[in-house]
């Protein structure tokens, strides 16, 4: 199945947020509660819509997130937990963090079109696993660095989770990954034990 490219807050309003996937709002917040709480929902159906949060907010194909979920089980610690941390660390994901992009598919665009490095090396891939004292820059040009000013301009700091940094030096940005993430600065309300056995049940 092919990453989806259709209306936005289309799945907004049927998920719920989804920062990841777009910062526009749908103009009716209480509608989507009711939409949320109307119903009573079989089980199948919500672990395959809180599956269905965490693919369309970290931009992902269902093979992607499919593929992740196994790495997760063969990792150590709780595999809901590992499935977070695999897909926070992502190059996109941490960019989207930073401030550096105002959504995780504006922040794919601009590793796929080269405007990204880490630790000095220009990195392509957006799916790239980002490991802790890892140092993300722009190339060392005009181009790039304007595409991220907007963005960083309004970005509120305050929203910046506690295993990243950024620092806004003369004509450049830096951010850090302090350390791997933890649970608790997820920017995503979700249940990752849902998804975990929604995919335990198609095996």
């Amino acid at each position: 199945m092919s990453r989806y490219l259709g209306p936005r807050l289309k799945k907004v309003r049927r998920l719920g947020t989804l920062p990841g996937l777009t910062s526009k709002e749908p103009e009716s917040e209480s509608e989507i509660k009711k939409q949320l709480r109307s119903g009573k929902k079989l089980q199948y159906r919500i672990r395959l819509e809180e599956k269905q949060k965490l693919r369309f907010h970290y931009g992902l194909t269902e093979r992607q997130l499919f593929r992740y979920v196994h790495i997760a089980g063969k990792g150590k610690g709780d595999k809901a937990q590992v499935l977070l941390q695999l897909l926070e660390m992502r190059l996109d994901n941490i960019l989207f963090r930073l401030g550096m992009a105002s959504t995780i598919p504006a922040a794919r665009q601009l590793v796929n079109h080269r405007h990204i490095l880490v630790n000095g090396r220009i990195v392509d891939i957006p799916s790239y696993r980002c490991k802790s004292r890892d140092i993300i820059t722009t190339k060392d040009n005009q181009r790039s660095k304007r595409l991220i000013q907007n963005s960083i301009a309004s970005y509120d700091r305050n929203k910046l989770p506690k295993h990243l940094n950024i620092e806004s030096l003369p004509l450049q940005y830096k951010g850090l990954v302090n350390q791997t993430i933890d649970r608790k600065w997820v920017g995503l309300k979700i249940n990752e034990f849902f998804v975990v056995e929604y995919y335990s049940r198609q095996t």
